[in-house]
């Protein structure tokens, strides 16, 4: 690979009338997007990361000049070689990281707990982000996450696609028009029932590493356990703590997102948990979790109590729907909104439906289409416009849900939260899982 990029040339070596010209990286997309196609690169390329990769890359501006896999198997490195064929490719992302001249913008699609320290080194190196959901793996990253973004002007996206879909924009717009009036309460919930492990001890012994997997690189910054078949890569990792966030990390960044952008949420203030005691290493199966936020333009007090229940078949008690009919059958995951004049029930991936319904006649609702949440990204990393979920607005979105997944390890315990101090501040217990402890050699560069 070249050691250095026309781009980095430019940036280091420019000058006009005896002063380097300083360009950030967003202001740097302007010029460099005229000129030629955006070099992107790809970190975790099978599962998600291969429609993450191929949802880029369907931008007319982008070249894939370079993917990373620790597997190399066909469904991971291998057909993301076979597609983009003249792609570098790496086993390991801090050599791609290191070899970074031919590239501006970067996909992380790995599991949530290497999402951070790749993307926080790759904003460092100058990099655009297109990052999954959820953002990070502790508060602490994701408040990282912004500040990296801001301090070094770099384009950045989360992938809550669905955020993008008509159905969550129309959604938002209705509550932005006023058509339920100030919203009192919100209940939202994922009632789906999870395929990767939940609710169980770590499985005993080891199993013989497959040739194609880098176990070690997989690992990355978590602390080194024995490989079992079929239950950490490629995908039974969400369900345990030292890897993914559980149910309530899977989606919550998805269906909390048409609440925290019709609203305006920031920081919610306190939060209690409702779940059965956590496994040591593994997830929990239910969980409910009560936040409160401080009121907006959009909201009918000072405070706003939002509820996500997480469990096979669950959903808001329908006492509190006064509006809905007792025959409507609720979404197996969605929210809904209680406002003073009626009831949005946004389902997850599905056009809204606003309650009574001789109140707001189906023909005379407004429909807002859709946009591509990747091409938005790649457009905005050569300056066409702005992305709607780059990380001063996922940041907070990501604090909320990982602060749930806090309090499901103290269920019945109130949590106070300071966001601005990154701070619970009354439980020094909670406290320490803010953070956490990475693998010597393999600590993250804070901001």
């Amino acid at each position: 690979m070249p050691s250095q990029s026309c781009r980095r040339s430019f940036l280091k070596s420019a000058t006009l009338g005896g002063s380097a010209i300083s360009l950030n990286a967003l202001e740097y997309s302007r010029v460099y997007g005229a000129n030629r196609r955006l070099g992107i690169a790809a970190v975790g390329v099978g599962g998600k990361g291969w429609s993450d990769l191929n949802g880029v890359a369907a931008s007319p501006d982008v070249d894939v000049v370079a993917i990373c896999d620790i597997d190399s198997s066909e469904k991971h490195l291998g057909q993301a070689a076979t597609k983009y064929s003249s792609a570098h490719q790496y086993e390991d992302w801090r050599k791609l990281l290191g070899d970074a001249g031919n590239f501006e913008g970067i996909i992380v699609s790995t599991p949530d707990f290497m999402h951070a320290p790749i993307s926080l080194a790759a904003m460092q190196a100058g990099k655009h982000v297109f990052c999954q959901k959820p953002l990070t793996h502790t508060v602490h990253e994701a408040r990282q996450m912004q500040l990296a973004a801001e301090k070094f002007g770099v384009v950045t996206q989360m992938c809550n696609q669905i955020q993008s879909h008509s159905a969550y924009r129309t959604a938002v717009h209705m509550v932005h028009a006023g058509l339920i009036g100030k919203v009192k309460e919100v209940h939202s919930w994922q009632g789906g029932t999870p395929r990767w492990p939940r609710h169980i001890p770590r499985p005993p012994g080891s199993d013989t590493v497959p040739a194609n997997v880098r176990w070690d690189l997989w690992q990355g910054v978590a602390a080194d356990r024995p490989y079992k078949i079929g239950m950490y890569h490629p995908f039974n990792w969400r369900g345990w703590q030292a890897y993914g966030t559980g149910q309530l990390g899977d989606f919550g960044c998805h269906i909390l997102d048409p609440v925290f952008k019709s609203l305006k949420l920031t920081s919610p203030t306190k939060l209690t948990v409702q779940a059965p005691k956590l496994y040591p290493e593994s997830w929990t199966d239910r969980s409910t979790v009560h936040y409160e936020f401080p009121g907006t333009e959009y909201t009918a007090g000072p405070t706003l109590p939002v509820t996500w229940y997480d469990a096979a078949g669950a959903t808001p008690p329908r006492e509190i729907l006064s509006d809905v009919p007792s025959d409507y059958k609720l979404p197996g995951a969605g929210s809904v909104l209680i406002g003073e004049k009626g009831t949005l029930v946004i389902p997850h991936v599905a056009m809204p439906k606003l309650f009574p319904e001789e109140t707001f006649p189906a023909d005379q609702l407004p429909v807002i289409e859709g946009v591509d949440h990747y091409t938005q990204w790649a457009d905005a990393c050569v300056g066409k416009g702005k992305t709607t979920s780059h990380f001063a607005y996922a940041g907070p979105l990501t604090e909320t849900v990982l602060l749930g997944t806090i309090g499901i390890r103290y269920p019945g315990e109130e949590l106070k939260w300071n966001a601005e101090e990154l701070k619970i501040t009354n439980h020094s217990d909670a406290q320490k899982w803010i953070t956490k402890r990475y693998r010597k050699n393999w600590e993250p560069t804070w901001v």
